[in-house]
């Protein structure tokens, strides 16, 4: 460094680059930071000019700067931006200080005191960012005080509490919140400045009309430069449409015919129907809370037992009565953890049936024991409740979905058509579990059509390359010109969704799972023509894992209804089961090989059809697909839907007349020349099927396109749907609504 002694050690101590030149530029004394910020660490600076610190660009202008600053009365410069050179060619923003001295031997020489901006920059930016942030958030983020006056309040609290923040800031926040609950906010606010963890929790406000709020609240501290609490910071956002959700839910399942108990894990009781409160004796909030062991002292059933889907038990009244139940268990993952939920059954009555049933044969009265044993046959099944739920629901789907569509369409570009997107996102995912659970019941409406599964197996390929995670090495292989089979396809890309999370499952630390097709002969030497299979023609699908394997007697149970090996909160043991059910249903066989420690490889062969398969590209774009003036005559009994499809008929181009159920539609039809009926399938009075039957006997020409979110027991045949019948499955959007009319007029 070009500084000695004392002074010298002392300028090479300061933080700040520092650089001594004179009148002509030349520099005589330069301290460690300059070398180090210039890029000239182990090279001197001086006798360097500076204008050798200065980009190109400036470099021009720079003398001409000089002489002008020191030919005048040249006062100090403070903080000047400025931008330096450093000697690898690398451009940076300082900040520049200027002091000029003239010396006693005639000359002036220049101090310059330069900071590098970088950090300084990058910090504003950072601060500007979050600022940023909080001001764009939708929800309402506000700062308070020690002393619980409002620090800060951004849009979203504008939005969702209706105060501007003019208003609210140095006002104390008990302005938003109610009397009766003041106390219990200021524990939580105090709870926080004592250093104590709060998680999200629920709460209400009050708005600038008055108006009461149901929020979920998340409540942190506020510190200063120093660290120190100065107050606290709270992020709200509404969930009152949320609560109505619930109940809603609530309500659906108050419908059910069984007992539904929720249990949490710690084994406590988080969730009753109106059938467990008459079951158990006890009033739902009196439910809630208690331990499962009070009214099942038996407990839940677990997968250590036996293998059945329901399972007998003893529970308990309020009264001290004990009655017989059967339990069957499925685990739903919450945001909060796993909750078992019990559905249970009173079989008191069966039992005393079944007891009467064997006194009866003893008595060997046929008669008398088929009379007893058809009034015993009341119990539902729980595929007969997934129906009823799927239902309803798939009614309230298809509103708020096409509702949605408006707002997307009508205030295209503008947030609340994103808000209104997100929505129809969600709809459209609840849609997918109803569907789901109508699958895994055997109620879903099946329409197998000739397809490839080359075709089925490309375009999983491509979704699950994105979803199995980067340990997982997929390998797909195809035969070309491979035979068509008879299928469903979204049955069969739920096959090969479930078969390749179980491989992803069974490879935690990563590994490879392979996906290949090929045509077979099944022959009597066949391994699947000896385990009964009929000769002839197949196509198999092969999934290959390199995974942890599974020893025979798990083998043997894999396919069994809710039998699973994952531990507790991991896996409900239907994956399997619904693979197993869609392929027999479809003609085919399922076999698994595996090694424990080599991984499992599961071989499905499906009877090849001779029929072609037939190009399908779906189309989601209604574009060109009008009415043309057509009559549509909609029958549905739930109003909600019935008004949106009409809307979305009309604003097709459709003639549109309405009804709530089947007398009403006879009547409209006597009067109007109907083109097509489009009716739902289950309604109260009568059903679908019979008033398109009554329809078409009385007006031949009339087409019919029935609409459901649950036919199976109405439409189908062992599930599937007969060819003559059109389907619009709910919940549906404009596009399919209108496609489905425009194929039904243009069909026959």
């Amino acid at each position: 460094m070009e500084s000695t002694g004392i002074p010298g050690l002392l300028l090479d101590s300061a933080p700040d680059a520092i650089i001594v030149s004179r009148t002509d530029g030349t520099i005589t004394m330069a301290n460690r930071r300059a070398h180090d910020m210039f890029g000239y660490a182990g090279q001197a600076m001086v006798g360097r000019s500076v204008d050798d610190l200065v980009p190109g660009e400036s470099r021009g202008r720079h003398p001409g700067q000089r002489v002008e600053y020191l030919s005048g009365a040249h006062p100090p410069m403070r903080r000047r931006p400025l931008r330096g050179l450093r000697g690898d060619g690398t451009v940076f923003p300082v900040e520049i200080s200027l002091a000029a001295l003239d010396a006693p031997d005639g000359e002036t020489y220049v101090t310059a005191v330069l900071r590098d901006d970088t950090a300084h920059r990058e910090a504003a930016r950072t601060s500007s960012l979050l600022a940023s942030i909080v001001q764009s958030s939708h929800d309402a983020i506000v700062t308070i005080d020690l002393d619980s006056r409002v620090l800060s309040w951004n849009p979203g609290a504008e939005a969702l509490y209706g105060h501007p923040a003019a208003a609210m800031i140095g006002r104390s926040i008990d302005l938003i919140i109610p009397e009766d609950r003041r106390g219990d906010e200021d524990q939580v606010r105090l709870m926080v400045r004592l250093g104590g963890r709060v998680d999200r929790y629920r709460s209400v406000r009050r708005t600038a009309k008055g108006e009461i709020i149901t929020v979920s609240t998340l409540v942190s501290p506020l510190l200063d430069e120093q660290g120190s609490i100065v107050g606290t910071t709270s992020i709200t956002r509404d969930i009152s449409d949320r609560e109505r959700a619930e109940a809603r839910v609530q309500a659906i399942l108050d419908a059910a015919p069984d007992a539904v108990l929720g249990v949490a894990e710690d084994g406590e009781i988080v969730l009753v129907n109106a059938e467990a409160e008459r079951l158990f004796g006890r009033p739902g909030h009196v439910l809630l809370h208690l331990p499962v062991s009070v009214p099942l002292p038996d407990g839940l059933p677990t997968i250590e037992e036996p293998d059945q889907r329901w399972a007998t038990r003893r529970a308990v009244r309020a009264d001290g009565a004990e009655l017989p139940v059967d339990i069957a268990c499925s685990d739903l993952h919450t945001d909060t953890g796993v909750v078992t939920v019990a559905v249970v059954r009173d079989i008191t009555e069966r039992l005393a049936a079944e007891e009467e049933r064997r006194r009866l044969r003893e008595e060997a009265d046929s008669q008398r024991l088929e009379a007893r044993i058809q009034q015993t046959q009341r119990l539902e099944s729980l595929g007969q409740l997934a129906g009823g739920i799927a239902h309803d629901f798939n009614n309230l789907l298809a509103v708020i979905l096409n509702y949605a569509s408006f707002i997307i369409e009508d205030a295209a570009g503008t947030p609340p058509a994103s808000d209104a997107e997100q929505i129809a996102r969600a709809a459209r995912r609840g849609s997918d579990l109803t569907h789901q659970l109508l699958a895994f019941a055997r109620r879903e409406v099946i329409r197998p059509r000739p397809l490839s599964l080359n075709t089925v197996v490309t375009e999983v390929h491509q979704m699950l390359e994105r979803s199995l995670g980067e340990h997982i090495a997929l390998t797909v292989r195809t035969t070309e010109d491979l035979p068509s089979v008879m299928a469903d396809p979204g049955q069969l890309e739920q096959v090969l969704v479930n078969l390749a999370v179980n491989a992803r499952d069974a490879m935690p630390t990563g590994g490879r799972l392979t996906i290949d097709t090929a045509p077979v002969e099944v022959d009597a030497e066949h391994a699947a023509g000896r385990a009964g299979l009929p000769v002839g023609r197949y196509v198999r699908l092969r999934v290959s894992d390199t995974g942890t394997g599974m020893p025979k007697e798990v083998i043997d149970k894999a396919f069994e209804p809710f039998f699973t090996t994952k531990p507790s909160g991991q896996g409900t043991g239907l994956g399997l089961a619904t693979v197993y059910g869609i392929i027999t249903q479809a003609g085919g066989t399922v076999q698994i090989y595996s090694e424990a420690g080599i991984g499992t490889t599961f071989t499905i062969l499906l009877p090849v059809t001779d029929a072609e398969a037939a190009a399908y590209v779906p189309d989601d774009s209604a574009a060109g697909l009008t009415g043309h003036g057509a009559t549509v005559l909609v029958v549905e009994d739930e109003s909600a839907l019935r008004e949106v499809t009409c809307r979305i008929l009309t604003r097709g181009g459709y003639t549109v007349l309405a009804a709530d159920g089947g007398d009403e539609a006879l009547r409209l039809a006597a009067g109007n020349d109907i083109d097509v009926l489009l009716t739902d399938v289950i309604m109260p009075n009568m059903l679908g099927k019979d008033l398109a039957d009554a329809v078409r006997s009385r007006w031949p020409g009339t087409k019919v396109l029935f609409m459901s979110g649950y036919a199976q027991p109405v439409l189908t045949t062992h599930g599937t749907l007969a060819a003559d019948v059109h389907l619009l499955e709910k919940p549906f959007t404009s596009a399919e609504l209108m496609r489905a009319l425009h194929e039904e007029i243009q069909a026959r």
